[in-house]
This record gives structure tokens, sequence and C-alpha cells, in this order.
């Protein structure tokens, strides 16, 4: 590892190390966290290069020397997969260059950009009624979006964000440089890489470094957005009739323009009781937004709240204040400085089964009673987001891009957070059981990708044949098994509660523990 810090720094690339007093601040940085599940990650060095040909030598130095090599852009992984605890973490948080071209209607812009500097171009440019097809939070890095196929807030109107990307630049492997592009033939070498980047190339096949993307016309005469949030929180609950009028909603035919996530709220943590948060997202005027929602929302107070609760705005001062307002509570659980531990599990749904999300909605309230009577008194909380979906992203084919799942219309993100860090396993063994009622009701299979699978693995083969670039959730090689083994699969819970921390702790090293906490405290963790 030394050696390979040391090649590193003639080639003029920043290294971070926790031994250097010099770095050792911008490595604390560097590493900090927002999952406290993650607290004990400390990677031998920290990398933080500027462009493509640093990121190259870092690969190569890696692959030469046999080190691992974690990749992270600059956004936050809730799962986890872009946190390093051994080995060199990638931080491509300096590679944030952005450029707008509005003649070409193409948005270049480096893989350590968060999408708050992408969006920045438009604000700045005051290119009111045109967007780029991005992340809902400011603070999401748009590698990861972008790869992993991107669901939006605008996602109905011109697809994923994979679907409007036009090029990208990767290091692979090998340590070389390759550019693919939608002129790319598709059965060639390139073009399948191009393919596999949409949907299925956050860390599996290189390290993508900067990448094209189209910027979209709103449909919207004047540029407006219609966007608000409204937080319902019924007198009694989630009662009958609640559950009356979100079933109603899931099961709505929503015209394509429209965006309407909703959040299910069990917070322990505050005193409000039980509730359901939407956002919306509308490309047209007040005045049809408005007879939307008459159209379709039967309920009398949750039509009147989606009225009142909306501002009709430019797409500039949408992007500028607007989205980053109604996901403060996102941006802040971004933060080191948040201290939570958390655990999440996702499931996908479409609306065409109105008896199945009448079951999936019921499962959801008697989950919800289930976790304030268990914890009551406790600082923990329980959320299921309906990320809204569907809309043009339906128009394309499973496979015509690695993201498979193009038959759902929301993708639920289940959560569970908590403070004290011994309540790890009743979180564990609640998520557990969430999972067990809400997987048979969802159509998202166990293999992660899907139909597609079998050609990534081709892909990735044909890239990246030794495995070099593997996480958890990364694409596999033909020959490699498709589960984990036997005692992996029947490992419980309670084997999983505090591994991670207590592995992570067994390398924790930490000369000074009484200067260590004088020098966070100094830097301001």
């Amino acid at each position: 590892m030394q050696a390979a810090i040391n090649s590193l720094r003639t080639k003029g690339v920043l290294v971070l190390t926790p031994d250097d007093k010099d770095t050792r601040k911008e490595y604390e940085r560097a590493i900090a966290t927002n999952n406290l599940q993650f607290r004990f990650s400390r990677p031998e060095c920290v990398v933080q290069p500027e462009n493509t040909s640093q990121v190259q030598a870092i690969v190569r130095e890696a692959r030469r020397r046999g080190i691992r090599l974690t990749i992270k852009c600059n956004g936050h992984s809730y799962a986890g997969f872009s946190t390093a605890f051994e080995g060199i973490s990638l931080d491509l948080r300096r590679m944030n260059r952005v450029s707008l071209d509005m003649q070409r209607k193409v948005v270049t812009f480096d893989a350590g950009c968060q999408w708050g500097h992408v969006y920045s171009t438009l604000v700045n440019g005051r290119h009111v009624g045109w967007i780029i097809n991005g992340g809902r939070c400011p603070t999401v890095g748009v590698d990861g979006f972008i790869l992993g196929g991107g669901l939006g807030p605008f996602t109905r109107s011109f697809g994923m964000g994979s679907d409007t990307l036009m090029e990208a630049t990767m290091v692979t492997a090998d340590g070389e440089v390759v550019t693919v592009s939608e002129n790319d033939s598709p059965q060639s070498p390139k073009g399948r890489l191009f393919w596999a980047l949409r949907g299925a190339g956050q860390g599996s096949f290189g390290v993508v470094t900067e990448m094209k993307l189209k910027v979209q016309k709103l449909s919207s005469r004047d540029g407006t957005v219609v966007a608000g949030r409204y937080q319902w929180f019924p007198k009694d609950g989630i009662t009958d009739e609640v559950l009356e009028a979100m079933n109603s909603f899931y099961t709505t035919d929503w015209p394509r323009n429209m965006t309407i996530d909703s959040t299910w709220m069990c917070d322990l943590r505050q005193s409000v009781g039980d509730g359901v948060r939407s956002i919306i997202a509308f490309d047209g005027s007040k005045p049809e937004y408005d007879r939307k929602i008459d159209r379709f929302i039967a309920h009398e107070e949750l039509r009147k709240q989606l009225k009142r609760r909306v501002l009709p705005e430019p797409s500039t001062r949408f992007l500028y204040e607007t989205l980053v307002n109604q996901w403060m509570e996102e941006t802040e659980r971004a933060f080191p400085t948040n201290k939570t531990y958390e655990l999440f599990s996702s499931f996908v749904y479409t609306i065409e089964d109105k008896g199945k999300i009448q079951k999936i909605t019921a499962t959801i309230r008697e989950l919800m009673k289930e976790f304030k009577e268990s914890f009551r008194g406790e600082q923990v909380a329980f959320f299921v987001t309906w990320i809204h979906a569907g809309g043009r992203a339906t128009d394309f084919a499973p496979t015509d891009t690695a993201y498979f799942w193009r038959g759902a219309v929301y993708h639920a993100y289940v959560t569970v957070e908590w403070v004290d860090k011994w309540m790890e396993l009743d979180m564990r063994l609640f998520l557990a059981k969430v999972k067990r009622a809400l997987r048979p009701l969802s159509f998202y299979e166990r293999a992660y990708f899907g139909g597609n699978a079998d050609e990534l693995r081709k892909v990735k083969k044909m890239w990246d044949k030794d495995n070099f670039f593997k996480y958890a959730q990364s694409v596999k090689r033909p020959e490699d098994p498709d589960e984990e083994p036997d005692q992996e699969r029947k490992e419980t819970e309670e084997d999983r509660t505090d591994r991670l921390a207590s592995e992570a702790w067994a390398s924790y090293q930490i000369e000074d523990l009484d200067k260590t906490c004088e020098e966070l405290a100094d830097w301001g963790f």
C-alpha cells in the first residue's frame, strides 16, 4: 500500500491517509458517513483524482498491486456500496466540472458532480423551460444515479435518467480509457457496454469519469412547474377512509406530466402520529393541475390540500428552491452530521391489480401499528416511500437498456431508522418481517437485474474478465455463482447484528483517542 501511495503522489494524485498530519483532516472528512452502520469505515487511504488520466493511474496501480478499490461518486449510498472498509477509497468529489451547451441541448459533467452542480447551469443561465433528467435531491451523485437507471421527478415525462444518456467515458479494469455512445453499433463491444451502463453500470465494469446527457424541454408553455408538498396527518390515523383514498390514488392512471411521490410515515421521534407525505411535480400550468386533481382525487380533504399546497413557478426556481426544500429531509440525512442508523429494502409495484394494491396498503398500516406498539418511547422511525415511475419509462422494452423493471409504476423504499445502537437487532427483525410481508406482493424478482442478467454477465466478462470491480450488488461473470453459499443464505438477523461494526472495529486504528476527539471537534465533526 505504501508503495502505491508513493507512486500515486509522484503522479500528482491527492492521497489522504489517517497517519499523515497534513492530510488527516481531509481524510476524516472524506470517510465521514451519514449512516452510523458504517461508522468504522477506515480504508488505508482515500484518493481524490482531478481528471480521467489520474483515475487511470489509480486503477492501474491498484490492479498491479492487488489492492481493493471502492468507487465513491460524491453522493450517498444507503446500502453502503460506495463505503470502503479496506484498501483504497476512490473518491471522485474533485471531479466536478460541468459544461452546458444549449445550442446542442447537451450537458457534459464529471462523475464527481452532485445534481446541485448540474442544475445550477440551467439556473445560472436562466434557461426557463428546460430540465436535466436527474435526481430529486441536490446531494445525490450524478454517476451512481444515471448508471443505476435513475428515478427522478421527470421520469414520467422523459424516461429514466439513463434513457437520456448520450455518451460516457470510462476507465476500464485494464486501465484503458474508452468512450461509448448511443451512436455505437448495438452489437459491438462498445455498443454492448453502452447498453449495460444504462441501468447496471455503477461500479461493475469500470470507473465512469464523464457523461453527456440530453437537456429536455418541458411541455408547459411558459416553462412552469407546479410543485409542492402536503403532509397529511389524519386526526384518527390511517383509517379505512384514508386507505380507500390512497388505494384510489395508487391505482389511478395519472397523466405523464404528473409525478406525485408519497411516503407513509411512522416516526416515534415525533408526536404527530402516522401520516402520508406527498411530493408533487407537474409539468404544466396551475389551472391544468387543478383540473387533474379534481378529476382523479375523490377524497375531499386530500383533493383540497393537494391543490392548496402547491405553487406554479419557473423551472429554474423549482430547481433552485423548491426541489431542495421539498427533499430537505433527504439532504440532511446525507450529511455526516446526521446521527442515525439506517437499514432499507425496496419493492416494485404496478397499478393493474387493484386487489394487490389494497393488500399492500393494508399490510403497511398493520405494520405501522405493530411498530408503534413494539417500540413506543424509543427514538425510532419506519418509512415506506412510493416513488412515482411509469409514464415514458414504460415506452422502452425491458431489454432496450440494462434497466429491466420497465413495468413498474411505483418503486417502494422501506427504511427503518434508530438512534440507540442497542436497537439494531430489533430493527433488523422488524425489517425482515416487513420484507416477508411485502415481497410476495411485488413483481420484483430475486434476480436484481431481472431478465438482463445473462447479457450483463457477458458484458462483464468482456470488459472486466478478472472481476476487478466487485461489490455485493455488482454484475457477476458467467462463471461466478448465482447465489451466496448456503451458510450465508441461512444467516439470521442475530448473526448480522453488529457484525459489520465489529469486523470494521477489529482493524480500526486510533493511536491517541483523546487527541483524535479534540481534533475531530475542532474540525466540526
